[in-house]
């Protein structure tokens, strides 16, 4: 049996005295989407953050490609494959969107070019030459998305990428994200959403109280319809 790309193995993650991750535990195998959808609150976010090292865990473990990752600088980990697209859609507000795109590049042999970029999101390339504070946060969320391509990354950590957007901003991301699992990526992704996430998720691990409440692939949690109304309210 193959190894997880991403194996989290009971991680206790805490702000101060707040006990946020209570032994959650969930894989990824190499090109899966898989979703941690939650109400908010739930540590989705501190899930992601403590993958990427942001907010390690207190214990447990991590391993990415087989490697513990728990206790390395979130720049190690970045360089070791690791992307992470933040909810807050951090963009360099005082660069173009070209030079945004030009910080992503982690090496000359990056797989992922401007070009793709741009044909990824066709919106930002009239854009390229605006300063990225002067963006709509949709399109802003877009750049966030391309920079974070820019480094090649083997998994693509998304936090809440669509929220907040238009229709048709949803259908980008669904677009890219099928292309990027097309390219071999790993993605885990983050949302309320769940309607999104049944288009493009190989499983689900719903997240409750820092807590996993259940997981299962998608044919699963479509027939569990007191597990949606419990922790989705749906």
């Amino acid at each position: 049996m193959k190894n997880p790309l991403l194996k989290v193995d009971d991680i206790h993650t805490y702000y101060g005295d707040s006990h946020i991750l209570q032994g959650v535990s969930l894989e990824a195998y190499s090109g899966e989407v898989v979703v941690l959808v939650g109400r908010q609150g739930a540590g989705k976010t501190t899930a992601l953050l403590s993958i990427m090292g942001i907010q390690p865990p207190r214990r447990g473990s991590i391993l990415f490609n087989r490697e513990e990752i728990v206790g390395l600088p979130s720049w190690e980990i970045a360089r070791r494959g690791i992307g992470l697209v933040p909810e807050n859609r951090r963009v360099f507000p005082d660069l173009t969107v070209e030079e945004n795109l030009e910080v992503g590049i982690k090496s000359q042999r990056s797989g992922y070019t401007l070009k793709e970029a741009y044909t990824d999101f066709p919106e930002l390339v009239n854009l390229r030459d605006r300063l990225a504070r002067n963006l709509s946060g949709g399109q802003q969320q877009m750049l966030t998305i391309a920079r974070t391509l820019m480094g090649s990354p083997q998994l693509l950590l998304m936090d809440e990428p669509t929220e907040g957007l238009a229709p048709l901003l949803l259908q980008r991301i669904g677009e890219v994200i099928e292309r990027s699992v097309s390219r071999g990526q790993t993605l885990l992704i983050t949302g309320q959403n769940i309607t999104f996430a049944l288009d493009f998720s190989h499983r689900v691990y719903i997240l409750d109280t820092g807590k996993v409440k259940w997981f299962g692939d998608m044919k699963q949690l479509r027939e569990q319809s007191k597990i949606l109304e419990r922790y989705l309210a749906l």
